[in-house]
């Protein structure tokens, strides 16, 4: 059976996004060549206190990946296996960049799969050149002044320093 007989393979890849990094845009970017749709699951994040509103954090995921043209972001919340089901995914990408990120995963995946068996969890290692970029990192960076424009996309970086211009 070719590939275009299959039906199409969707995974979702959730976080908070707070901001988006260039380490999450290249996990998403190598799930948008491995799968045919990505969905990125944006959390309303009610227990975080957020730099970026919801509809900020979405918007900035369209900017950024806006020459992808099978990734879409999409706001959730709850439990990512309900989210995956409604999408009527088969998949969860997860990106890792340390050890540290492997022994949460692992747990998370096992639990996911426990609640959903018939969802996958795929994880993918963060590329050398983005490995140390977290979201808190970026958050602190831009609100000390400091620059961020290696870490972040333009539409990003825009959004992160209009935000630190209006706290000043």
């Amino acid at each position: 059976m070719s590939r275009s007989a299959k039906a199409a393979v969707i995974a979702v890849y959730s976080g908070t996004f707070d901001p988006l990094t260039l380490g999450h845009e290249d996990a998403i970017r190598r799930a948008a060549q491995m799968f045919d749709e990505v969905i990125i699951a944006v959390a309303h994040a009610h227990h975080k206190n957020t730099l970026f509103s919801l509809e900020e954090r979405l918007a900035l995921v369209q900017a950024a990946l806006a020459d992808c043209p099978n990734v879409k972001a999409q706001p959730f919340d709850g439990l990512i296996v309900a989210f995956v089901r409604a999408q009527n995914a088969q998949v969860i990408v997860r990106g890792l960049r340390s050890v540290t990120d492997y022994d949460y995963e692992t747990q998370m995946s096992g639990m996911n799969r426990h609640l959903a068996p018939e969802v996958d969890t795929v994880f993918l290692h963060t590329s050398a050149g983005v490995q140390h970029i977290s979201s808190t990192l970026v958050r602190e960076i831009s609100k000390l002044s400091g620059d961020v424009s290696g870490l972040v996309s333009a539409p990003v970086l825009n959004a992160l320093q209009a935000k630190v211009a209006t706290k000043h």
